[in-house]
């Protein structure tokens, strides 16, 4: 039988396929095909509501997180929990065969008051809950970097989500080494580094700022950075997985293979048209660009500099960085539109 794609990559390369905010059915190709693991953002129930084949199931985990909680607020965090937890059960098998190395499925809560590292900690407590595979996904922020601190000593699998700057890398591995040494706990700890973001931020930067930049440049910012993260990973030892998060392009995948780091990817339109295109398993990630396309970035685009530097962002700015406001917008928007709903619905069922 002729394997597909990522099972070929599975087989060939240390490079792990996982699939982001899949529908149930989604979840069960991804592992067909090869999954080791899975995330989710606090935009996945907005878009399970909207999905043509998941809505109707959606909107009954939506009316029964309702009728279980005292307010909105809880009903949207209860409403989540419900649509990861058919996912999250999926994984389990590959979870318990890999003596949990793989199989781990990653959710993040409340985006609105992520600035407050006690709703990061107790998010963190009841998501785990869900399944025992649940990861649970902080920002790398001052936040989040305080909410980490409290969860490394409780042994609560992290992912490290919304990087962009080489310098929230460094500091995040550097927290979770200390605590994890001062405690003796080693939880599970990955990195997401959201190169497709990150490009997302510096094209609407050109744009707007009618920078004079190749195309071909610009295309590998992202890239750059998750390459300088990743390498600086194994350099330094930190013990961290890499994830690659937020792809916009197929190239996100197919750029990071031969690199051991999990690829995270949304199914329709990346991860099926790979499958379609079947293209060869190539070692890609160890082909440094040329001095000459750093040094353009980094004169022409200021939040590059400041990304791709090893210093370029104190802590104190790390939640105030273009590429993570983007990010953060991006779920603030759908968890403000899921709780509009909630309030709607609330009043459709007391009638």
């Amino acid at each position: 039988m002729n394997k597909s794609y990522f099972q070929r990559v599975t087989e060939q390369t240390p490079t792990m396929f996982w699939i982001n905010n899949p529908t149930r059915n989604q979840a069960d190709m991804a592992i067909a095909h090869g999954a080791l693991g899975c995330t989710n953002n606090p935009s996945y129930t907005q878009k399970m509501l909207d999905h043509p084949e998941e809505k109707q199931f959606a909107w009954e985990m939506l009316d029964e997180a309702i009728q279980e909680s005292a307010n909105d607020w809880e009903a949207a965090e209860v409403f989540q929990r419900k649509m990861v937890k058919p996912v999250a059960e999926k994984f389990i098998p590959l979870f318990e065969k890999s003596e949990m190395q793989h199989g781990y499925v990653s959710i993040q809560g409340d985006p609105i008051n992520e600035d407050d590292p006690e709703v990061i900690i107790r998010d963190a407590f009841a998501n785990r809950k869900i399944s025992p595979n649940i990861c649970c996904k902080i920002p790398t922020t001052i936040s989040g970097i305080q909410a980490i601190e409290v969860l490394v000593e409780e042994e609560i699998p992290i992912n490290a989500t919304e990087i962009f700057g080489v310098s929230q890398f460094i500091r995040i591995c550097e927290t979770y080494q200390r605590v994890s040494k001062k405690s003796g706990k080693k939880p599970m700890f990955y990195i997401s580094h959201i190169a497709g973001i990150y490009d997302d931020y510096m094209h609407n930067y050109v744009k707007e700022n009618d920078v004079q930049i190749s195309k071909d440049v610009l295309h590998q910012a992202g890239l750059i950075v998750s390459r300088k993260v990743y390498n600086m990973m194994i350099e330094r030892d930190y013990p961290c997985v890499f994830i690659g998060g937020g792809a916009r392009g197929l190239h996100h995948f197919t750029e990071m293979v031969g690199a051991k780091a999990c690829i995270t990817i949304n199914w329709e339109g990346t991860a099926d048209k790979l499958i379609e295109q079947n293209p060869y398993v190539v070692y890609r990630v160890f082909n440094s660009p040329p001095q000459k396309v750093v040094d353009e970035l980094m004169e022409k685009i200021p939040d590059f500099r400041r990304g791709y530097l090893d210093d370029g962002l104190e802590p104190e700015e790390f939640e105030h960085f273009g590429p993570v406001q983007l990010f953060r917008s991006m779920f603030i928007g759908s968890w403000k539109r899921v709780l509009g709903i909630i309030q709607e619905r609330r009043k459709f069922l007391a009638q």
